[in-house]
């Protein structure tokens, strides 16, 4: 029996890591320097964790989550967001704010697979917790933009919004269930559900009527406090210090429950249609709501195949950080003997190394350096080793000369970056 993939996931092969790569190490590099530092949380927590922050009436909680119980009868869910995760995290281990992290790692989540959009999907993802100060928002947003583009993107857009605090909704509240009720007839059943449970969800929903409906419905911004509407106007004051185009969207209203104030999104209109490549908001009540402390804190996350798949429309050629590799090829036993210790103490040098392990003449070792795609050949020859020398030859243009055993790692190391 010949077993397949699982649908809405991927293998990444070899061949794809050096693009993988690219987006790790430019995160890492980038994230580092805005003082964020990285958290691993595990792949699986409480089903309970997301339906309390991400919200019981969610598309993610009420349609999308991978659950189970395990052999104890425990609810457990395969992450589909981040955020909560680090959030439980950071108040169980007792963090001591301000404290900003970041994370790298697989999410879960039961949709329809199209391009771009897998069922496993990749994120990278920010928190800074302890500070509601609007220049933290002006920083995460600069943080996202200038990360995207030192990865190669180009066609980007920032839409911002601000969806205020639980004040500012209760007033939206009404104004929009007035508008809401009108139309109660043509929304889809999950949306008249919706009205009574969290309208605010209707605002979110993916069914294109209810989408035509939630464009022409109130918008929160008009709505909002004193308080929020301050801190909105000081968050664009502070952008517009940094040179930082935004387009206003009083319709952003993402799709996560525990988001407060300022929102924001990434688009980029290089897959054919805008898509949201980095999302994100301030979310100040969720540390509470978790059983911490009352923290303000902001995230966003990007996910990483919708990146891909921008940077490839833009043509962006991914580097190679991939080191060279030498391939050691022997001609008799006794230089076999030799090269099973050159690989040894090349390897331990940081330059990788193959051999052959089959016992193939010379000429059926170096064909198999030419289909490994090897940087560089060495050939221990009898001759050559009595001499304390070795033939290094460039597998790229066929060059070849002789090269001392003293010398051997410091002439490769200028030739190839070791790992």
């Amino acid at each position: 029996m010949r077993f397949q993939i699982v649908k809405g996931t991927r293998d990444i092969l070899p061949e794809e890591i050096p693009r993988w790569r690219h987006i790790e190490n430019t995160a890492r590099r980038i994230l580092e320097a805005f003082g964020y530092r990285e958290i691993r949380t595990p792949t699986f927590e409480s089903t309970r964790l997301f339906a309390r922050s991400i919200g019981e009436t969610t598309d993610i909680v009420e349609k999308e989550m991978y659950s189970f119980r395990d052999r104890k009868g425990r609810e457990i869910t395969l992450r589909p967001e981040g955020t909560a995760p680090i959030i439980r995290a950071y108040i169980e281990h007792g963090i001591t704010p301000p404290m900003k992290l970041y994370y790298l790692g697989s999410m879960f989540r039961y949709e329809r697979p199209q391009k771009g959009r897998s069922r496993e999907f990749y994120q990278v993802g920010i928190e800074a917790i302890g500070s509601l100060s609007p220049m933290l928002d002006a920083e995460a947003i600069d943080c996202g933009q200038y990360l995207l583009k030192e990865m190669g993107l180009r066609q980007l857009e920032i839409r911002l919004n601000s969806i205020g605090c639980r004040r500012c909704r209760v007033a939206y509240k009404k104004d929009l269930v007035a508008y809401i009720e009108k139309k109660k007839s043509k929304l889809c059943e999950m949306c008249q559900r919706r009205i009574s449970e969290n309208p605010f969800r209707i605002l979110d929903c993916k069914n294109s009527t209810c989408k035509r409906i939630a464009s022409r419905a109130p918008v929160i911004v008009e709505s909002l406090c004193e308080e929020c509407m301050e801190h909105f106007r000081s968050v664009r004051s502070h952008l517009e210090r940094l040179g930082i185009d935004y387009i206003l969207d009083p319709h952003l209203f993402r799709g996560l429950d525990y988001y407060t104030k300022t929102t924001f999104e990434f688009v980029s209109n290089a897959l054919g249609a805008k898509d949201t490549i980095l999302g994100g908001g301030r979310y100040d009540y969720l540390v509470g709501e978790l059983g911490g402390d009352e923290t303000p804190a902001i995230g966003w996350a990007l996910g990483v195949d919708r990146l891909l798949l921008a940077l490839d429309e833009e043509g962006f050629r991914f580097p190679d950080t991939h080191p060279k590799t030498v391939f050691v090829a022997w001609t008799s036993d006794r230089t076999k003997a030799k090269s099973v210790e050159i690989v040894r103490d090349l390897r331990r040098a940081g330059i990788p190394c193959e051999i052959d392990y089959e016992d193939r003449n010379l000429k059926s070792q170096l064909k198999l350096a030419n289909r490994l795609d090897v940087g560089f050949a060495l050939i221990v020859g009898d001759e050559e080793l009595k001499s304390e020398q070795v033939i290094l030859r460039d597998m790229g243009t066929g060059n070849q000369e002789m090269v001392a055993l003293t010398q051997l790692k410091n002439s490769l190391q200028a030739r190839i970056r070791p790992c």
